[in-house]
């Protein structure tokens, strides 16, 4: 009978050392072969060439340990897709996670990594110990012989030659094969300079939009006062709406709300913050994102109009678009920068945009920038305002999604709260008005077989994209602007594009006109025109929303929710 004191025996030898290190680092290729949609020849050659590959390395160096050691950077990676793999089921790391890593704040990190137990066990359990062994054997000395090595060199050399065969197999397959994008961990290190030469171009941003101007002026009379309202949600799902026939009363007092226009087919083109926030807040879209990264934002189009700017934002700065975006305004906060207070709300917001109403100007514009149903959902609302429980749990496992799935809708109910005192704010002001809602992408709260869990994977699914989009007019825009309200009113069953969209609804709302506004994306006008609808996918080019849906899941809730694909 073998004993677990062997086993531990044989494995700290340098000779286990050597086979444990290839062999774990061979893990997430073998999972990637079930997950991802691979031919067999794909799939072979997905095993064999990088295991190949990290066995000729190891038998470089005499000393296992140390040789392991130098590998920690590929430990790391297949660590990193271990856990994305856990969480989101499929797909290889991708040029957003990267980003992500440097846009996401420390707070909002730990609050994920505190909840995937399970997945940060598993790579623990598998890693650790290799490292340990591996620094052991490091200060023991231990070497391995030279016939050892020898045998080694000619044997992985001999399976590189058999996978680089595979590899040209799977060329001639004819399955749009690409060993940037299908050979792991290569498609890893692309997606690292992808993201690296992304991060240097928007750190090169105020060079490359210099000089940039949208010459935009205003269109409407100069009588009265007017205020535009754009409130950005974070990770709000259309089907968790009460206003979209969700079975829960999630927007009570929405629904109770007059002068709201309910746009029920509308998706994002973007399942990530840093991207399609931006998209938000520019004329950037997935049709044409390079424009990203040489013109201004929407704030900077209502200045050039005469507009006082206010961007207020109840999420922290994370040296992406949004904060370029947002200190384009006359006026911006971070209020989570100006406090000591963990648990600062979105309604907390509004006593600044009751300041701001207070100072009755001409022109105004308020950009709110939420934190609305982000993950841990449990954190986005006062425990007073809990109407669905239980809802304590947050650890990211099935078993806890009817705790989950109450602490999200709880969290829908504190948005629905937030936009409804808003309105009653513009309302009041006496102000011509208009308020425009969206949020940047839906969640994953395992809904279906798949049990995807969050949002931001390369591929996403029908939760992720069908987004809320609800645009609220005054008693007296409707009257001053009836052209524009009759608009948003015939367009609201449309299919629409919220990242290609919102930025040309809000300029025709405030009566802005700009060679750069196309009516045929606003909502708002009557030449709007619905055309096919696309997702930016990890590398940032336009895909057919029709091409990128993965299960018969998506399919099944796009037709139930009468979505257009």
């Amino acid at each position: 009978m073998i004993k677990s004191t062997d086993i531990i025996r044989c494995c700290a030898s340098p000779h286990g050392i050597f086979w444990l290190t290839v062999a774990v680092l061979a893990i997430p290729n073998v999972a990637l072969c079930f997950t991802e949609r691979m031919g067999i020849m794909a799939s072979v050659t997905n095993i064999v060439l990088p295991v190949a590959a990290v066995w000729l390395l190891m038998a470089l160096g005499r000393r296992p340990g140390k040789t392991a050691l130098l590998l920690f950077p590929l430990m790391f990676l297949a660590a990193f897709q271990i856990v994305l793999l856990y969480l989101f089921g499929h797909s290889i790391i991708a040029v957003d996670m990267f980003l992500n890593l440097v846009t996401t704040n420390v707070g909002e990190a730990m609050e994920l990594l505190d909840n995937l137990l399970p997945a940060i066990v598993i790579v623990v359990v598998i890693y650790v110990p290799v490292i340990v062994l591996a620094v052991v054997s490091l200060r023991r000395g231990d070497v391995l012989s030279r016939s050892f090595l020898l045998r080694q060199r000619r044997r992985s050399l001999a399976a590189l030659v058999a996978g680089a065969a595979c590899m040209a197999g799977s060329y001639l397959a004819g399955r749009d094969y690409s060993a940037r994008l299908h050979l792991y961990p290569l498609n890893v290190f692309y997606n690292i300079y992808l993201a690296a030469d992304r991060y240097k171009a928007t750190a090169d941003y105020p060079q490359t939009s210099a000089g940039f101007s949208f010459n935009a002026v205003p269109t409407h009379a100069a009588s009265g006062r007017e205020v535009y309202v754009l409130v950005i949600g974070e990770t709000a799902r259309a089907c968790s709406f009460g206003l979209y026939g969700y079975g829960r009363n999630t927007t009570p007092m929405l629904q109770r709300t007059g002068g709201l226009t309910v746009f029920s087919d509308a998706i994002t083109q973007s399942n990530t913050t840093h991207k399609s926030v931006p998209m938000l807040l520019s004329a950037a879209s997935a049709e044409d994102y390079g424009r990203i990264y040489r013109e201004k934002g929407i704030i900077t189009a209502f200045r050039e109009a005469g507009f006082h700017t206010t961007f207020i934002s109840n999420q922290r700065p994370n040296h992406s678009f949004i904060d370029i975006f947002g200190k384009e305004a006359d006026d911006w906060k971070f209020i989570k920068e100006e406090t000591e207070r963990s648990d600062m709300y979105d309604e907390d917001m509004l006593r600044m945009v009751n300041d701001i109403l207070d100072k009755k100007r001409a022109k105004e514009l308020i950009v709110l920038h939420t934190y609305g149903s982000h993950f841990n959902y449990r954190e986005r609302y006062r425990r007073s305002e809990a109407v669905f429980r239980p809802d304590n749990a947050s650890e990211a496992k099935v078993s806890n999604r009817r705790q989950l799935l109450n602490a999200y809708d709880n969290s829908i109910r504190s948005t629905d709260r937030f936009l409804s005192l808003l309105i009653r704010q513009l309302d009041r002001s006496g102000a011509v008005s208009a308020m425009l809602y969206t949020s940047d992408h839906g969640e994953n709260i395992f809904d279906d077989g798949r049990r995807l869990f969050l949002h931001a994977s390369p591929i996403p699914s029908y939760y992720e994209l069908h987004v809320p989009l609800l645009i609220w007019m005054s008693p007296s825009y409707r009257q001053m602007y009836a052209a524009e309200a009759a608009a948003v009113g015939s367009n609201s069953r449309k299919s629409v594009a919220t990242s290609a969209s919102v930025f040309h609804t809000m300029l025709s709302l405030a009566g802005i006109s700009t060679p750069l506004r196309a009516d045929s994306l606003s909502v708002a006008s009557s030449s709007y025109k619905p055309g096919e609808r696309h997702y930016l996918n990890d590398h940032n080019l336009p895909v057919a929303i029709k091409k990128i849906l993965r299960g018969d899941e998506d399919f099944v809730m796009f037709r139930k929710m009468n979505l257009k694909y």
